[in-house]
């Protein structure tokens, strides 16, 4: 039988294999190499039927930010328990952190909630007359006995909670494994393999020196693939944005822009919230501290006042306070989207003309996988004398449509500024219905001040990083943000499929 002459490399590779079968990370590790070094040695033996190469895919699971958080200290719940047990009381819920601060308990404001939802669903506490109670023992922290579990690489029942908790994701990775064929075997078995040393280029001295028989020279083999270099592109989620920007404009909309930096008159007070309304507390909004806002013309203020204490002679009784204007002037981060909208019907006034922002807003959230405390709403209103509330239902049925979901679905809800008011929900092909935002025709105290007596408005807001979770089929929000080349790849891959499903 003749010789083969194979490199160094590729000597080792085919004695390993020859032992059985192998994964190519083993063997890389084995070597003390990166096994992205040994893929193109092992994809030309695999041509030249010496080797097998199996390709499948490998779940791992690893604990995201929050879940090394809570595998440190403890879940909330748990820690609430802790802070019930040490200063033996019963605080209200808006106590709760301050109380954890003086027993020296780490519960933080947005951790709250959580930590009151999970431990009574345990049986831990009960809320009695609107304070939290402890019931019984501890009963340990079973969140963070499964975050040990899953940190060691185990595979608890708790997995799919703790995914969408968002203190576990789930990671895919190519696993390759190598085995000998019936032809290495035979080679092998015969002394016919033989390393030898790797030649790209055949020289003069080579030849002169007889050398080139005694090496291998290696040969160009334009089937093995090449390594694939990404081209520069836009972000996927400010594509998927531009994407939504197209449907708004082919309906007719025109796009409009507002500050980062806000007044409370536009981002509260002209759309009729209290200003002693719960969304307008610390814990809710950025509060600025910085000058007062002005230029706000002394008629608006008045007009705002007057419906806000007594309905300014819209047929509403307003809130029935002392209105603020003081208040009204201070500076906030822009919380909602809306407020884009009504500075554009306080410019444009009454006509026929329909507008949308698609922009960022910020609130004071906790980060986790479904929650920042900077994220993108899209706003819309459209004008009009005829408009009725069925206009508003069959624009979020096309809407959806030109999305891709199949159906929408209405339920009728409560916003401070709209009425009647509903909230949306169209249907995805694998997850269901889903809540994507709010809808509804603007009531009179939010036109009558700035000036819109003939004109009807219909409004209408969605979270647009839940939108793309959805489409895109990612679980955690920070992914819509990452740096990462590969989950960007992924991620703008996931973006292709979704829109090719759509069109």
């Amino acid at each position: 039988m003749d010789e083969l002459r194979v490199t160094e490399l590729a000597f080792n590779i085919l004695m390993r294999a020859s032992k059985g079968p192998a994964r190519l990370d083993d063997v890389a590790r084995e070597m003390g190499v990166e096994p992205s070094s040994l893929m193109r040695t092992v994809m030309e033996l695999s041509s030249r039927g010496l080797l097998e190469v199996d390709k499948a895919v490998e779940s791992t699971y690893e604990l995201t930010e929050e879940g090394r958080r809570y595998l440190s200290i403890g879940s909330p719940e748990a820690r609430l328990v802790k802070l019930l047990a040490a200063c033996r009381c019963s605080p209200r819920p808006d106590e709760v952190a301050g109380r954890a601060r003086e027993v020296g308990v780490e519960l933080l404001e947005g951790e709250v909630g959580i930590a009151i939802s999970n431990a009574a669903r345990l049986g831990l506490i009960e809320v009695i007359n609107g304070r939290v109670t402890l019931r019984g023992g501890s009963g340990g922290d079973p969140v963070r006995a499964a975050l040990e579990s899953v940190a060691r690489g185990a595979v608890v029942d708790d997995l799919p909670q703790l995914i969408r908790r968002g203190l576990v994701r789930r990671r895919e990775r190519s696993v390759i494994t190598i085995k000998p064929t019936s032809m290495l075997t035979e080679l092998l078995g015969s002394g016919a393999i033989k390393p030898a040393r790797l030649v790209t280029a055949l020289t003069s001295e080579l030849i002169r020196s007889g050398e080139w028989r005694r090496v291998e020279l290696k040969e160009f083999d334009p089937s093995v693939p090449t390594p694939i270099l990404l081209p520069i592109g836009r972000h996927f989620y400010g594509e998927f944005i531009d994407f939504l920007k197209e449907i708004y404009e082919s309906m007719g909309f025109q796009e409009t822009y507002g500050p980062y930096v806000e007044l409370e008159l536009w981002n509260f007070d002209a759309l009729f919230q209290a200003q002693d309304h719960p969304a307008r507390e610390i814990h809710d909004t950025f509060f600025v501290d910085a000058p007062r806002g002005h230029g706000v013309p002394e008629d608006l203020l008045k007009k705002v006042a007057a419906v806000h204490e007594d309905g300014g002679g819209t047929g509403s009784l307003g809130w029935r306070y002392k209105w603020s204007a003081e208040k009204a002037l201070s500076l906030v981060l822009r919380s909602q989207a809306t407020a884009v909208s009504v500075r554009s019907l306080a410019s444009r006034g009454d006509g026929e003309y329909r507008s949308f922002t698609i922009d960022r807003v910020f609130r004071p959230e906790l980060l986790d996988a479904k929650h920042s405390m900077e994220f993108h709403q899209a706003d819309g209103i459209m004008v009009g004398r005829g408009l009725t509330f069925k206009h508003l239902l069959g624009f979020h049925e096309e809407f959806a449509r030109r999305l891709g979901m199949r159906k929408v679905m209405f339920r009728p809800s409560y916003f401070p500024f709209t009425s009647p008011s509903a909230e949306i929900y169209m249907l995805h092909g694998e997850l269901g219905w889903i809540e994507v935002g709010g809808t509804g025709v603007f009531r009179p105290e939010v036109l009558a001040p700035l000036g819109i007596r003939e004109s009807r408005v219909l409004a209408f807001g969605m979270g647009v990083d839940r939108l793309a979770m959805v489409v895109m089929g990612i679980n955690d929000i920070r992914d819509l943000m990452s740096a990462n080349v590969e989950e960007l790849q992924r991620n703008r891959d996931r973006l292709v499929r979704a829109l090719r499903a759509m069109a």
